[in-house]
């Protein structure tokens, strides 16, 4: 199965990209700066393009068989990276003919907003609405796009990320209010549970959480 990994060089993607190759998968990993890309494998691929340039994008996703995404940038920055992103993607596969598409957010947003509720008081009630955000909205709209598509989605929604080793034992798919939950997770873990989404309809068009 040819996979494509959009957000490849950042924390999570990296480690999805090990994960998948280990698996079997042949990937393809879209960067923007390939020369900062120092993993090396003879099912690896490495493909230069710029997640806002929709042509790119649309060039670069005919010929595989599945999409997944950890595009983003900090939290407080302002910008349309995630949503704007995101829509190409779905604009691209839909002309490709591709419909497996496994996209990371993040706790906190839509239906997941009272998991918030297991954070610091300060993160709530002053670094969310005010430094935060802008950056919270084009999540936000990253959903939705994704949402709106006709495609075969799952929105994996981690807690607080870590580098934490790859233990394969978490929780997912549980309640916004649930009172046990540490809201954090390894990008390890993280992408363990992607990769598992590429074949199983679980949580077809569904945002399950994720977290130890």
């Amino acid at each position: 199965m040819n996979l494509i990994i959009f957000g490849a060089s950042g924390g999570t993607g990296k480690l999805l990209t090990q994960q998948a190759l280990q698996k079997g998968y042949n990937v393809t990993a879209y960067v923007r700066t390939p020369e900062n890309f120092t993993l090396k494998h003879p099912r690896l691929k490495v493909a230069k393009g710029d997640i806002l340039n929709a042509i790119q994008v649309e060039h670069t996703i005919y010929g595989h068989d599945a999409v997944l995404s950890c595009i983003g940038s900090p939290a407080n920055k302002i910008g349309v990276i995630r949503s704007q992103g995101t829509k190409n993607i779905i604009t691209a596969m839909q002309k490709a003919g591709i419909k497996r598409f496994i996209c990371q957010t993040s706790l906190g947003y839509g239906d997941s907003v009272k998991t918030l509720d297991r954070t610091p008081w300060y993160f709530k009630h002053l670094i969310v609405p005010y430094i935060l955000k802008k950056g919270f909205a084009d999540h936000a709209l990253q959903e939705k796009h994704i949402k709106e598509s006709n495609l075969d989605w799952v929105i994996a929604r981690p807690g607080n990320l870590t580098d934490g080793n790859h233990t394969g034992r978490y929780q997912h798919g549980f309640a916004a209010d649930s009172k046990n939950i540490q809201v954090k997770i390894s990008r390890a873990d993280v992408a363990d549970f992607m990769l598992k989404q590429i074949e199983s309809d679980t949580y077809l068009r569904k945002t399950p959480g994720l977290s130890y």
